[in-house]
């Protein structure tokens, strides 16, 4: 399987062992991975099977201002910006992700933050033969869960799950 991490993270895909196959032709990403995982699939000359989405990094309905307020809290104290980062990701669980910590950058971080899922491309994978699982937390404080749940839920096999975060963890 190739797995891709979330922002200021790495090695958390042991926390969705339940979710991930161990199969070689999956591909698969949380969150800012998500993201990365879909354009990997996109760009990919390898056989895959199956897409798996956890928690997609969904600011497309995000104003700009949003977006430059995220930037500027970032560069101005990294330290907290990621800190409380985290704790909004483990949320409503109390799970210490301190283990997992990669900081990542104000690069990676804009990537994220602009990124736009497009339907198009989605349709294009499902047109090669590859099954789409989209996997969401209804109380995540990342993301809006109903914003990505709509645009998902159209294209893909959607699943929200009420009571979980962005980890979908309860």
């Amino acid at each position: 399987m190739r797995y891709f991490n979330g922002f200021s993270l790495r090695g958390e895909e042991q926390l969705f062992e339940e979710i991930l196959p161990g199969t070689e032709t999956t591909v698969a990403g949380f969150s800012y991975g998500a993201q990365q995982a879909l354009e990997y699939a996109l760009q990919s000359s390898h056989r895959i099977d199956r897409l798996i989405l956890i928690s997609p990094a969904f600011f497309q309905n995000q104003k700009e201002s949003f977006i430059r307020a995220q930037l500027r809290y970032f560069e101005s104290d990294k330290d907290a910006y990621i800190q409380t980062f985290l704790h909004n990701v483990a949320y409503p669980s109390d799970r210490d992700l301190t283990p997992y910590l990669h900081p990542g950058t104000k690069e990676s971080l804009e990537a994220l933050l602009t990124y736009r899922w497009k339907a198009e491309d989605l349709h294009t994978l499902q047109q090669k033969g590859i099954q789409i699982e989209v996997f969401l937390g209804g109380e995540d404080r990342i993301i809006d869960a109903e914003a990505a749940y709509a645009f998902f839920s159209e294209l893909t096999t959607t699943y929200l799950i009420k009571k979980a975060g962005h980890l979908l963890a309860s």
